[in-house]
């Protein structure tokens, strides 16, 4: 098989809010069940807390609140996708994720012009897969340049805390 490699993106596709949305597998580092949340006073309103994985305090964000949908309701199916994007690692907790997809970069199209909105700055594309539309996200849009700051400093004020 010679396939090129470049040619194709490798997605992680999970649901939120009765849409398919996919997200560069580069950028996940695990899926993990929904687990505690627990919620840090002052935190920024973006961030929904922390979780413990394996000793690492990871914040969380729900992102169906992100992008302006209602929060998600935690369920059996809710998961949180791990992600690393410009040195900081976050959670973004989605309602569930279905599959992992490789599809050819010819199949992406552009977002419409006239999506328009919060949502918008953060899609790099639209796919379309047997049938189905699948949104692709920018994983490295997801959290502005400040916001990425305030989760590495987040992340190490709570360390520091449950370190003494």
């Amino acid at each position: 098989m010679n396939e090129n490699r470049q040619d194709e993106l490798q997605l992680v596709v999970f649901r939120l809010k009765e849409q398919t949305y996919g997200i560069d597998i580069g950028h996940v580092l695990e899926i993990i069940r929904a687990t505690d949340i627990t919620a840090i006073p002052g935190a920024p309103a973006f961030v929904e807390g922390v979780i413990n994985l394996r000793g690492r305090v990871i914040p969380v964000i729900d992102l169906a609140h992100r992008l302006g949908l209602a929060p998600i309701n935690i369920s059996e199916n809710t998961r949180i996708i791990i992600v690393e994007v410009g040195g900081a690692t976050a959670g973004m907790m989605v309602d569930g994720v279905s599959e992992v997809l490789r599809l050819s970069r010819e199949s992406i199209q552009p977002p419409p012009p006239m999506v328009a909105g919060v949502s918008a700055a953060y899609l790099q594309g639209i796919a379309l897969v047997d049938e189905r539309l699948i949104i692709l996200m920018d994983a490295t849009r997801v959290f502005r340049r400040e916001e990425k700051e305030v989760l590495q400093e987040l992340s190490r004020q709570v360390e520091e805390r449950s370190a003494s």
